[in-house]
């Protein structure tokens, strides 16, 4: 992990300035969110630093004997993480079409599987251990490679997002397959730990370059091959573990209906690719409904993903990440708690009581925007009399003067027959403005909401005063 990391991160420099130098630096898509162009080259420093880690361990002792002497599983990993390297530089590039994209995906997992990360067996509940046939095995490998590299890619969309989902993934995996290699003495979970183990350094290494605001992106080369290795992950603990041992060490027998249910173990290696990587799964079976339903490619990009979702409601970028770690976090640990503790109900209850305060999290910006209607509802009608109603009375004083002049101005001329037109019409402006500056004066002093309260000028000209209303 610490040569993973360190490989990683003193290269996302040198990289990031050579991409920027030859101007490998795409332009912005509809799609995303940042608003500067930044180079899309962070997976190529992720697979040097991913070679690098896996080459150092096959000098350790314990590792050369249980993973590198026992089977081709890191020759095979290689193999696929190069193949998908060189995909998804050409596709951070030229921008791929979907279709070219998928089958340039599947053969990477293709030869990945073919070489030797593959399904061999299978925990059913309530049937037990079912052997895969060489050919479903191939099947379903390629599959589960596919489902994480694009769930994953799918994600990918926030500083930071990929890479640490990926990074809270990778700790569950290895914590699990740590315990089933020293607690059960299953050296088959040697493989998938230091897989996982390593997946997790060069997350760490490249989330210095990537948090936000991030300085370079993984781009579809990182995303596809951080996919690639969870999947490996998972694919090697139903490949490489014994379930017949693993029943033996836990104490129960794997072939009997009547205790397979027991072996929560045994089962996790099926949920634990669901577990660790549930939101970004979540997120691409969302997306793949969506766009097949609006009559679009299920590869096809578009803005409606969570993290898309998320700025929608209110959230920051930072605090949708962060969000989105806390779930993955509350789900991969809670799974993994779930098999490897023996006193499972406090976990349960820990579960239940973290995900209230995650949605509370989730929620904040809406129970902040319920909060400032409230607060102005509580300005509009908490004082007495309410500025609805000053205005409504302002009103009914402006009509009143109204009505007062232009009875002042019907009566006038019957009943001072010798008065000139002049004094007529000083005679009826007075009264409808000294009926307006009354009604104004009840209103009180001007809310902070209402309207601006016109002001009474006065002049004198030709002897005569003159008011205006002036704003």
């Amino acid at each position: 992990m610490t040569v993973a990391l360190a490989v990683t991160l003193l290269l996302g420099g040198p990289i990031r300035s050579l991409a920027i130098r030859l101007g490998l630096v795409p332009v912005i898509r509809e799609r995303d969110v940042h608003e500067t162009p930044k180079p899309r080259v962070g997976g190529l420093a992720m697979f040097i630093g991913l070679a690098a880690a896996l080459t150092v361990a096959e000098h350790f002792p314990m590792l050369k004997r249980d993973v590198y002497g026992e089977s081709n599983t890191i020759q095979a990993l290689l193999w696929g993480a190069f193949l998908v390297v060189v995909l998804g530089m050409v596709d951070d590039k030229f921008e791929l079409g979907p279709l070219v994209k998928f089958v340039g995906q599947i053969f990477a997992a293709s030869v990945m599987v073919v070489k030797g990360i593959q399904i061999s067996w299978l925990v059913i509940p309530g049937i037990g251990i079912v052997a895969v046939d060489p050919t479903l095995s191939i099947v379903l490998s390629v599959f589960l490679v596919l489902a994480l590299m694009n769930a994953v890619n799918f994600v990918d969309g926030l500083d930071g997002l990929a890479a640490g989902i990926t990074c809270i993934a990778g700790l569950a995996s290895f914590a699990y397959c740590y315990r089933l290699a020293i607690s059960y003495k299953l050296t088959g979970a040697t493989a998938p730990a230091l897989i996982a183990i390593v997946t997790v350094g060069i997350c760490l290494g490249f989330l210095a370059h990537n948090w936000h605001p991030a300085r370079m992106f993984m781009g579809d080369t990182g995303s596809m091959l951080l996919g690639m290795l969870l999947a490996a992950t998972s694919i090697t603990v139903m490949g490489g573990i014994d379930p017949y041992q693993l029943g033996e060490q836990i104490g129960h027998t794997v072939n009997q209906t009547s205790s397979v249910h027991k072996l929560v173990p045994a089962y996790l290696p099926l949920i634990m690719p669901i577990s660790v990587t549930l939101l970004p799964i979540a997120d691409m079976v969302m997306a793949v409904v969506r766009r097949t339903k609006a009559g679009m490619s299920p590869l096809a990009a578009d803005k409606g993903h969570l993290h898309h979702r998320m700025l929608q409601i209110g959230h920051s970028k930072r605090r949708a990440v962060l969000i989105m770690y806390f779930w993955s976090a509350l789900v991969a640990f809670v799974t993994v708690l779930f098999a490897v503790t023996p006193s499972r109900q406090p976990v349960v209850y820990v579960a239940i009581g973290m995900t209230l305060v995650g949605l509370v999290m989730l929620l904040g910006p809406r129970l902040g925007d319920h909060r400032e209607r409230l607060r102005s509802k509580a300005l509009r009608v908490g004082s007495s009399p309410t500025a609805r109603h000053r205005a409504r009375a302002g009103g009914n004083g402006a009509a009143a003067a109204g009505q007062a002049g232009s009875a002042t101005a019907n009566a006038t001329p019957n009943t001072t027959p010798n008065t000139t037109p002049n004094t007529i019409v000083n005679g009826t402006v007075n009264a409808t403005v000294n009926a307006a500056v009354e009604g104004i004066a009840s209103q009180g002093p001007a809310t902070e909401a209402g309207p601006s309260i016109p002001a009474i000028a006065t002049s004198s000209e030709n002897g005569n005063q003159h008011r205006t209303l002036s704003r």
